[in-house]
């Protein structure tokens, strides 16, 4: 398993949500850029980003400081929030990210997502953000009535290789993620790699985590701006 930094942006600054509310902001940060380049100093092998504005309005309004992440940082990227047409996926491939993160679009439009699977395989990447098992959308203003593992089977069955599992319930809480749900993903899906996302507060969380036979990877945020994780220790855990 490997740690993966996340950096979230609304309106061009670092920022994160507290269980996915963009009513209850906290800002870490005004310099993207130069908060990518501290992950990547710090052992960093990935860095997920999110359009928190993208994910809201279908819109993605941090362009600008993407692209210069994308152009300084020398890790693989892989870029969520608003991404909702053929041509954006297209630009964001061609841009340089290794990839590209799928969430209302993939759940509302399968031909969509079929086809991008088809011509891109492991550079997409959905991301099932859910709320006591169901699967949230919008960014995560409505929640469905689709349960999140039913979705991941169908999902697998069309090829795809990567995705985030997100509880929206623990995001931002730093109140330990949910293992319960994380495992029965686990237990569900067989080809699919897992992206745990929400709740990692202390290197104790991480250390479970990594002790989850298939995980794949995890995403860290507000623990590592807060300071309850140490990010640089938890990446030496790790190796």
């Amino acid at each position: 398993m490997i740690l993966i930094p996340a950096i979230d942006m609304k309106e061009g600054k670092v920022v994160r949500l507290f269980q996915g509310k963009f009513s209850d902001v906290t800002q870490y940060g005004d310099d993207p850029v130069k908060t990518a380049l501290q992950w990547e100093r710090l052992g960093a092998r990935w860095l997920h980003l999110v359009d928190l504005d993208g994910a809201k309005t279908g819109d993605m309004l941090n362009e600008p400081q993407f692209r210069g992440i994308i152009k300084e940082i020398g890790i693989p990227v892989e870029i969520g929030g608003g991404i909702r047409s053929r041509e954006r996926v297209d630009e964001l491939v061609k841009m340089g990210f290794a990839r590209v993160i799928l969430g209302t679009k993939a759940i509302e439009d399968r031909d969509f997502l079929k086809s991008v699977i088809s011509d891109y395989g492991e550079k997409i990447c959905v991301s099932l953000d859910c709320t006591n098992g169901f699967v949230a959308q919008r960014g995560w203003v409505s929640t469905t009535n689709i349960k999140a593992v039913d979705l991941a089977m169908e999902f697998e069955a069309m090829g795809l290789e990567w995705m985030v599992y997100t509880d929206i319930a623990r995001d931002g809480t730093l109140s330990g993620p949910n293992f319960e749900e994380l495992q029965t993903m686990l237990d569900t899906v067989k080809k699919i790699n897992i992206i745990a996302s929400g709740g990692i507060a202390t290197l104790e969380d991480v250390q479970k985590l990594s002790a989850m036979k298939g995980l794949a990877a995890a995403i860290t945020g507000k623990a590592i701006y807060e300071g309850t994780l140490d990010f640089k220790e938890a990446v030496a855990f790790l190796k």
